[in-house]
């Protein structure tokens, strides 16, 4: 446990405990929205904001966090109004925040090790100031992603059902998007703003090949999440290898297992399943033959209310 003796190595886990936490738990409504490469795209955007922070002496996560939100929101105007050439615009943001990044920082007379810092994650660069920025930010993505969760799930799920309902479907979109881009900058000092994205979608993605509704996926996403920026974290101290790459590493190396996993499983249920409905006559309640499960979009612990 001596590595828990450094003062940097307390700051950078507890950085590490709350991207865990963060990233998964905004990741999966983008997954469920098919936005996955979204917080890729705000990466791009934040570097602008870092380099705005160095350029004007001030704090870059906190400058990152506007400069992310502004994008972001951007970003989802385009999505919603933009039309075919919508994706050269998003382009556009995306290239352009980056390389007004660097020549931000380059004008600013930051180093390349500064840069590299944040598009890989460094965990010796944690300051007391950046896990302050870090606890308060990652407190609002944590209340957004638990308390709305099910107007959240009802708008990525569908849009025109979230509508119906008479949910503010415009405001939670925008509001999905400002938390993105709030979670980018939380991770950005501990998995780089080039790695972040990965974060966000993997451990969702190792979560689903193993439960079925959205509340157990959730809770599942967010362990595999703390326990991989832990270990990552962890590994780090006594290697001397980069952060974000371990950490996002070791989340493939979840889902792998996982994967290889949810086949057998999901024969097992298949089985359970059938032997289930033999000792029941057979399918369907009058043993035609002929009943069909309909699969539902949504299970009984997601229902939403408006």
């Amino acid at each position: 446990m001596d590595f828990l003796e450094p003062a940097f190595m307390q700051r950078a886990l507890i950085a590490a405990v709350l991207v865990g936490i963060t990233a998964p738990a905004v990741g999966i409504y983008l997954v469920q929205r098919r936005q996955a490469l979204m917080g890729d795209g705000i990466g791009h955007v934040a570097m602008t904001g870092v380099g705005l922070g160095f350029l004007m002496s001030t704090n870059p996560v906190w400058m990152a966090t506007l400069v992310s939100v502004v994008g972001a929101v951007a970003m989802e105007l385009i999505r919603a109004y933009g039309r075919t050439r919508g994706d050269i615009a998003l382009a556009l943001l995306f290239y352009g925040g980056m390389a007004g990044g660097v020549l931000l920082m380059n004008m600013a007379g930051g180093s390349n090790a500064n840069l590299l810092s944040y598009l890989f994650g460094s965990l010796s660069t944690v300051s007391e100031e950046d896990v302050t920025a870090i606890v308060l930010l990652a407190a609002f993505v944590v209340a957004v992603t638990v308390g709305l969760r099910r107007q959240l799930f009802a708008v990525s799920q569908d849009e025109e059902f979230a509508r119906v309902t008479g949910l503010p479907v415009r405001a939670l979109n925008l509001l999905i998007a400002v938390t993105a881009a709030v979670t980018v900058t939380v991770a950005m000092r501990v998995v780089g703003l080039l790695l972040v994205s990965a974060l966000m979608v993997v451990p969702v993605a190792a979560a689903q090949q193993l439960t079925r509704s959205f509340r157990v996926t959730f809770v599942l996403a967010v362990v595999i999440g703390t326990g991989v920026t832990l270990s990552g974290t962890i590994i780090t101290y006594y290697q001397d290898v980069p952060p974000g790459a371990t950490i996002v590493l070791l989340a493939i190396g979840v889902f792998v297992v996982l994967t290889a996993l949810a086949a057998p499983l999901a024969r097992r249920r298949a089985r359970v399943a059938a032997v289930a409905g033999a000792g029941s006559g057979g399918p369907g309640e009058g043993g035609d033959g002929c009943d069909v499960a309909v699969p539902s979009t949504r299970r009984s612990g997601d229902d939403v209310t408006a």
